[in-house]
């Protein structure tokens, strides 16, 4: 496996492969990785003959600096977490490798962007298709694969394909979670131990919801959800929304046609956490 940090050094090796006839297998990450990562990285190599990895931290999808800075970063752990993965090349570039210059692109989204993560990290999906689109240009992969605990980020991606007319194609893989329940995250590793064991409750709370259709509107389970969360002094929710899985738009009644996902942000200290579970209504 090699660590490469500089395009001029990375675009010949995949020149080479596709050469080769070898499909092209992208997982990109900023670090920090875990057992939710390793499980994109195994279905890489499960549908790609090369698989490549991304580390890069990327300050355009950050709309508090605060956040930037203590996003955590340890580049060797990483490397030695993909070791016995099918990765077969990292690439972790600075910031002036990816951006030599301002990216002032700007991308609109609709509705999309303008509901959940959007309203309340604004500007963060720009920074999502700014460093995703220039990441494909760089590797111009066959797949790339992100997980489904950013079902809205997931979302905009398949949008920003769509939009740019890139030839990719999307894979989404399932949420891992902790033996508890927690989803796996890299913000995870900076609870404090009474947090990480306050944190539980926002996907137990999920659980729990998914089996209340029958008794609940759907107005009714995004208040109760919201008040289950906040009875924890160590949870705050952000918002927690039923959305149509494809429009992200809400869901107000539950004979609403399509999927239907509960998606929920809560703050837990200054760490802010989400998670996203697909809701079957049960029919009376």
């Amino acid at each position: 496996m090699q660590v490469i940090k500089h395009i001029k050094e990375l675009q010949p090796i995949l020149a080479e492969k596709r050469r080769e006839g070898l499909s092209i297998g992208f997982v990109p990450t900023m670090g920090a990785l875990h057992k939710g990562h390793f499980s994109l990285v195994e279905k890489a190599g499960q549908e790609s003959d090369f698989v490549m990895v991304s580390i890069f931290v990327n300050p355009t999808q950050f709309n508090d600096k605060k956040d930037l800075d203590r996003y955590p970063r340890d580049l060797q752990k990483d490397v030695d977490f993909l070791t016995s993965s099918p990765c077969q090349i990292i690439f972790a570039p600075e910031v002036d490798e990816v951006y030599p210059e301002p990216d002032t692109r700007q991308f609109n989204f609709g509705s999309l962007e303008q509901v959940m993560e959007g309203k309340f990290r604004l500007g963060h999906f720009n920074g999502v298709a700014q460093v995703v689109s220039r990441l494909f240009d760089i590797v111009l992969p066959d797949k790339a694969f992100f997980g489904q605990k950013d079902f809205q980020q997931l979302a905009i991606i398949r949008a920003m394909v769509t939009k740019l007319d890139l030839p990719v194609e999307i894979v989404s893989c399932p949420i891992i979670r902790e033996p508890d329940g927690l989803a796996m995250s890299s913000r995870n590793m900076l609870l404090s131990p009474e947090q990480r064991k306050a944190a539980v409750c926002i996907s137990s709370t999920l659980f729990e919801a998914a089996n209340q259709t029958d008794k609940l509107s759907v107005e009714e389970l995004c208040r109760w959800v919201t008040d289950r969360i906040n009875e924890n002094e160590y949870l705050e929710t952000e918002y927690f929304e039923i959305v149509h899985e494809t429009t992200l738009l809400p869901v107000k009644e539950w004979g609403d046609q399509g999927g239907k996902v509960g998606c929920v942000a809560v703050q837990c200290g200054q760490i802010r956490l989400i998670d996203n579970l697909y809701i079957v209504p049960k029919v009376n």
